[in-house]
């Protein structure tokens, strides 16, 4: 269960937020619902599969690397003919210092996922603010 559910419509721009439940199996839940969300916008199905995966990695570094709340926000909009979806990952900051891996984690199965955003997205990037850190990453198509 999220505990909290945003869905607004701006203009021609559409936005959905959750946060992510601290429990086994979030990840997975959460990416279900965006993939329910983006079907509902009718987001081109180009960018559904390369967003779902640009969610499912931004989310697995908020957990793995930093402090709750992870909080996605989803936003798509139209314009001139090209649709972009935004995918935001907002957490409280880094839970120990940066190049110290967690406790368990087999460094040759992680580590991969900023270089998958970057692979995927046709923008990207992080904001570091008073409340924590957004990585953020945009997906285009026609």
């Amino acid at each position: 269960m999220m505990a909290v559910q945003l869905n607004t419509r701006l203009g021609d721009r559409v936005e959905h937020v959750c946060t992510l439940p601290p429990a086994p199996g979030a990840v997975s839940a959460v990416r279900r619902r965006a993939g329910a969300v983006l079907a509902h916008w009718n987001v081109c199905p180009q960018i559904v599969e390369d967003s779902l995966l640009v969610v499912s990695e931004l989310l697995t570094n908020a957990i793995v690397h930093a402090l709750p709340p992870a909080v996605l926000r989803l936003a798509w909009a139209r314009s001139e003919g090209l649709g972009t979806l935004r995918v935001e990952v907002t957490d409280a900051g880094p839970v120990r210092p940066r190049g110290q891996a967690p406790e368990g984690i087999d460094p040759d199965e992680h580590g991969r996922g900023e270089e998958i955003v970057h692979a995927l997205a046709t923008r990207h990037g992080i904001h570091v603010h008073a409340g924590g850190v957004t990585r953020w990453a945009d997906l285009v198509t026609a």
